[in-house]
């Protein structure tokens, strides 16, 4: 086990190691103590009481890794543990992880947030065979890299979820914030085709060897195999891990715990971005005035999170906390759930990475527990807690 001591970081953590654990007492945000122990046992009875497969657990504080734990099975008939070096998908984190890439290239003048993808493109983006149901409706001219990186860019999340599988533009672009996957993997294609660069190799170079992410990828990697998070859907059945063969900003890497919480401590120090892009990131660039995020396009509005600013940045959610300004990104399908929180005042971050779709009904506890009463908008993002009844969704 690598121990982390007085809550400072070890130059380096092993790889293999399942835990990097505080040997002391940390605490919330709120002044509440924490030891290792309570921590656990937080965990390991919410990860009971919900019936959880698996999970990790990162805390970060003043912008350094100072909790790191797996928990449960990431393999349960083959009763393998959760590690930190545990391969794990990490859904809709690549969004937040690509938008940071493209907050460099914008530091570097080579992407231009308000400049239309119209003029990023060497052909008009009817003609490219993927967004050939875009032909005869001229918006996708309007749409920029700070629509799409803030989901405002009105195009659904998915198109698989569109009538006949087509791909709409379904608002006018920039009017307000529908969440998007296609969004982010349009942007990939404007970057791709005005830098000539591939994405996955660019991710690799700037962001996973930059911060020592050895066990991280757009696509599968072979050496991965040895130490994978298989997923757990609502009624506990496996499904395997996917190989995803194709990079996909919105949505294809493979991370680690490990990984992953030490891209997440870089980015709330700032690490790798200038001040002013950093900050233009995570600031709200638009509010979201939603009862909840998903469906994509429900009409129901409410102002209820109102008090507290909810809105979305470039690639990242954000509202105000008791303790300052924060950032958020989810990442979950059916049999993944993952959760990534900063206060940005404090560099107090919490990262949960599951492969059991039943731990979004432990997410709001677990913050509670571990990072404070943040005002977190879990109504919102649709984390309803295991012990509470699930509210009536809008269509």
């Amino acid at each position: 086990m690598v121990m982390l001591r007085t809550l400072v970081l070890l130059a380096t953590l092993a790889l293999a190691a399942p835990a990097a654990r505080a040997d002391g007492v940390l605490a919330t945000l709120d002044g509440r103590p924490l030891s290792a122990r309570k921590i656990d046992a937080t965990v390991e009875a919410l990860m009971r009481a919900n019936r959880v497969e698996g999970l990790g657990l990162a805390l970060i504080r003043d912008g350094r890794v100072v909790y790191l734990h797996g928990y449960g099975r990431r393999d349960v008939a083959g009763a393998l543990p959760l590690q930190t070096d545990t391969v794990m998908y990490a859904a809709s984190l690549t969004k937040a992880t690509f938008a940071w890439y493209v907050m460099q290239l914008v530091d570097e003048g080579r992407v231009d947030l308000d400049r239309p993808i119209a003029e990023m493109l060497p052909r008009p983006l009817p003609e490219y065979p993927r967004y050939a149901d875009l032909a005869g409706d001229e918006r996708w001219r309007l749409i920029t890299p700070r629509m799409l990186l803030s989901h405002t860019a009105g195009l659904p999340n998915l198109r698989a979820y569109e009538p006949e599988g087509k791909l709409r533009i379904r608002l006018q672009p920039g009017s307000r914030y529908a969440y998007s996957g296609e969004g982010i993997n349009l942007l990939q294609l404007a970057i791709e085709q005005q830098l000539g660069v591939d994405v996955g190799v660019e991710m690799q170079r700037r962001v996973f060897d930059r911060f020592g992410m050895r066990r991280s990828g757009m696509t599968w990697r072979d050496d991965f195999a040895g130490n994978l998070a298989h997923g757990y859907d609502e009624a506990g059945a496996m499904t395997p891990h996917d190989d995803r063969s194709t990079v996909k900003a919105a949505g294809s890497l493979d991370t680690t715990l490990a990984d992953w919480s030490a891209f997440l401590a870089a980015v709330v120090r700032g690490d790798g971005l200038s001040g002013k892009a950093k900050a233009e990131m995570v600031r709200l660039q638009v509010p979201i005035d939603s009862a909840t995020q998903f469906p994509t396009f429900a009409e129901a509005r409410s102002d209820a999170n109102r008090a507290i600013a909810l809105g979305y940045g470039l690639g990242w959610g954000v509202f105000e906390t008791p303790y300052g300004h924060a950032f958020f990104k989810e990442g979950h399908n059916e049999i993944t759930a993952n959760y990534a929180l900063c206060v940005q005042p404090r560099q107090a971050c919490i990262l949960l990475l599951s492969n059991s779709v039943r731990a979004t009904g432990i997410f709001k506890p677990l913050v509670d527990a571990l990072m404070g009463d943040t005002r977190l908008p879990w109504r919102w993002e649709g984390y309803v807690p295991y012990d509470m009844p699930a509210p009536a969704r809008s269509d």
